[in-house]
């Protein structure tokens, strides 16, 4: 049984993305490769916060039916460079049960070991329902900064998190928790400046994608609005979340995978893939029975808010949805060849989790097609699952071979293959 301390899959878990008939082998070298990642490995692989993304990958992998043997082949590649986990420290366990000192710890990565024991502990005591409650969406200081962190890293804490809460993890929970707690609140401003603008303006809502048609036009002009502008424009009601939560993931995987170079090969954007990647986790964070429907909206309006942030930020690229409507695969087939190809690709888990995240997108988005805002449909769903594929197979591993960054900047794709000359 899975614990706060111990990592333990089941053959016959229904995640909000999933192959059937997950191997009884698979699911056992995907808990023990999980379990061994827990207690041996930091959340961050090095000193600059590059992330651990053995919980992601192997999740991924298994969800989409890998073979023990890719799960080991891939988690021995990826934990060859982790960092090793210290032992938590009494004396700072002390200081992390007591509300005054808990925060004092902040942003600090040498804290992780101290902080996964405590929420550890925590969960021991009670469930993962009620510290996840307690520390992230109870309102006052402490789970506000938590809750904040949560949207630091690249999306990191709230995709961990969101893997713990998919795959019915404690011990993922823990660690989520904690990594949060060891970042930075680099996003906290933004978000709140947002929040409180929206707050103080009529409610006009507008379809996400008009808004991100509106940063690129802006972005052309000499004197822009600032992104707080756009963003403040994002409000949502409780009876909207089903359709708003299938909306966001919509225009996210539009503009992500619309951010082409005429001239130049498919790619994909290495920020832009985490706004992605991410979307796969609200429908089942937004079902959690305690959040409460300002708890959810708000969640979900951060999330968008964040998306119309990193499309803007440096330079809000041309999207070209021709380039998904048009595309020729490769290798034509349907989901399961793409799904079995993307598992043979040397990976650090983004190519895996972006293929699913797509996937899911499409199941989200099923119902409201035709829909004004719902931009990809039909046929595009699976296009841009082999566009994944086909722009990352054969190009080596890491995620500056894989990946562009800043889509936006001519910069960006210096080095990418000329279309024609593939």
């Amino acid at each position: 049984m899975a614990t706060a301390g111990v990592v333990q899959l089941r053959s016959d878990q229904k995640p909000e993305y999933y192959r059937p008939d997950i191997s009884p082998e698979s699911t056992r070298t995907a808990s023990e490769l999980l379990q061994i990642n827990h207690e041996r490995y930091h959340i961050f692989f090095n000193a600059s916060g590059f992330h651990n993304h053995i919980v992601h990958q192997l999740l991924s992998m298994w969800a989409l039916g890998a073979s023990s043997d890719q799960l080991q082949r891939e988690y021995d590649h990826n934990a060859s460079y982790q960092r090793p986990l210290k032992s938590a420290s009494a004396s700072i366990l002390r200081d992390l049960g007591d509300p005054s000192k808990f925060m004092g710890y902040f942003g600090q990565q040498r804290y992780y070991g101290d902080y996964l024991q405590f929420f550890k502990e925590e969960i021991e005591k009670t469930s993962w329902q009620d510290v996840l409650h307690k520390y992230v969406f109870a309102g006052d200081e402490r789970a506000e900064q938590m809750l904040l962190r949560m949207f630091a890293g690249l999306l990191h804490p709230i995709i961990h998190l969101g893997f713990g809460v998919e795959f019915e993890q404690p011990a993922i929970i823990a660690e989520a928790l904690a990594q949060a707690a060891c970042h930075n609140n680099s996003m906290g401003d933004f978000l709140l400046s947002s929040e409180k603008a929206a707050q103080e303006q009529p409610q006009t809502p507008k379809p996400i994608v008009q808004l991100l048609d509106e940063i690129h036009a802006d972005q052309t002009s000499n004197t822009p609005k600032p992104i707080q502008h756009y963003a403040s424009q994002i409000h949502i009601s409780p009876s909207e979340l089903s359709a708003k939560t299938a909306e966001m993931t919509n225009a996210v995987i539009y503009y992500t995978g619309a951010a082409q170079r005429p001239t130049r090969a498919i790619k994909f954007d290495f920020v832009f893939i985490h706004c992605v990647n991410s979307t796969i986790f609200f429908p089942c964070l937004l079902r959690l029975p305690f959040l409460t429907p300002s708890a959810k909206t708000r969640l979900l309006e951060w999330k968008i808010r964040l998306d119309l942030n990193f499309y803007a930020s440096p330079k809000a690229p041309t999207l070209r949805h021709e380039d998904i409507r048009n595309y020729q695969p490769k290798i034509p087939s349907g989901w399961e060849g793409v799904q079995e190809r993307v598992l043979r690709l040397p990976d650090d888990g983004h190519a895996v989790k972006l293929v699913r995240a797509i996937a899911h997108g499409e199941r989200v988005c099923k119902g409201f097609e035709g829909r004004e805002g719902f931009r990809i449909r039909g046929e595009e769903w699976l296009k841009l699952g082999h566009m994944v594929v086909d722009s990352c197979e054969g190009k080596g591993t890491g995620s500056g071979m894989y990946w562009v960054r800043s889509a936006g900047l001519d910069g960006a794709w210096e080095g990418v293959e000329v279309r024609g000359k593939l």
